[in-house]
């Protein structure tokens, strides 16, 4: 999720941080059930990675969670600071996080899985967990069945309608049992929202500025041929959740120490650099987070 103009042309999800606004405006938020059927209700030590704005972040907070919120990019992760001053966040990938070995009870990734390199990302939560810690992924997915929504889908795209990380996080062999569930619901919006909301959209932000204005003006006849009232539309959502428990570590190779630890996320933060245009922060979190 780089800022660099020149990658976000190359790589959808590294435009995420010249739109972090409206993407902060517009995203919808998800059920607080679905973060219980993730993290429970009992605080527990929680690392979320690629938090973005922090529309998750939010529910986590709200169960008072002990939160770590991650992402690559500082744009995304400047309203969340904004909103949760006093939580911990580090602009980092999800593939190198600055957190000791076995120290959360619980990682999470919404909405931002499909955008990780996926062997290095389960390797990463893996390491962070303690024995029984679990990995949970969700998605918050447009209701199609609604025909002004499947209208909708046919002028933004639909290629995140179909995420499920069940054969991936089967196939790392660093989890065990996919339990899965879904919960639904609602985020109103009015004209400017829904703009927002598109905005939003990686493969609309990477659009050039009259491409944008195509796409947006499709929207707006949307909106007003169905608009019934004051209280704008309610667009409906399915959000598809999913938890594995991590294997025991001893079918895995992982550093023990902090020493060895810091090494490893730099060889990795070097090689995401290479390979996707990642750029650290003037001041990046280089202190080893420990949870103990």
């Amino acid at each position: 999720m780089s800022d660099t103009a020149g990658h976000d042309r190359k790589d959808p999800a590294l435009s995420f941080g010249p739109v972090a606004d409206a993407y902060d405006r517009g995203r919808p938020s998800y059920p607080i059930e679905a973060a219980v059927w993730l993290t429970g209700r009992t605080p527990s030590t929680v690392v979320e990675l690629g938090a973005g704005t922090g529309k998750f972040t939010d529910r986590l907070v709200e169960l008072r969670h002990d939160v770590l919120a991650t992402d690559p990019s500082d744009q995304m992760l400047g309203h969340l600071r904004l909103r949760h001053p006093d939580l911990r966040v580090a602009t980092a990938p999800a593939e190198a996080v600055p957190v000791a070995t076995r120290s959360v009870d619980t990682v999470v990734a919404a909405q931002s899985f499909h955008w990780f390199d996926a062997d290095t990302a389960l390797r990463e939560a893996a390491r962070m967990l303690k024995p029984e810690g679990r990995i949970g992924l969700l998605w918050n997915q447009r209701d199609e069945r609604i025909p002004w929504v499947k209208k909708l889908g046919a002028i933004i795209g639909n290629q995140d309608q179909d995420v499920d990380p069940t054969d991936v996080l089967v196939g790392s062999k660093l989890f065990g049992y996919v339990e899965n569930e879904v919960f639904r619901h609602w985020q109103p919006l009015r004209k400017n929202d829904l703009r927002d909301l598109v905005l939003s959209r990686s493969n609309v932000a990477v659009l050039d500025p009259m491409a944008q204005d195509r796409v947006l003006r499709k929207v707006d006849e949307l909106y007003e041929e169905y608009d019934r009232g004051p209280n704008g539309l309610l667009l409906p959502y399915v959000t598809r959740c999913y938890r594995a428990v991590v294997r025991p570590r001893g079918q895995m190779d992982e550093p023990e120490h902090s020493a060895d630890l810091t090494a490893e996320a730099k060889a990795v933060r070097d090689a995401i650099s290479a390979k996707q245009g990642y750029r650290e922060p003037e001041d990046p979190a280089t202190t080893l987070i420990d949870f103990r």
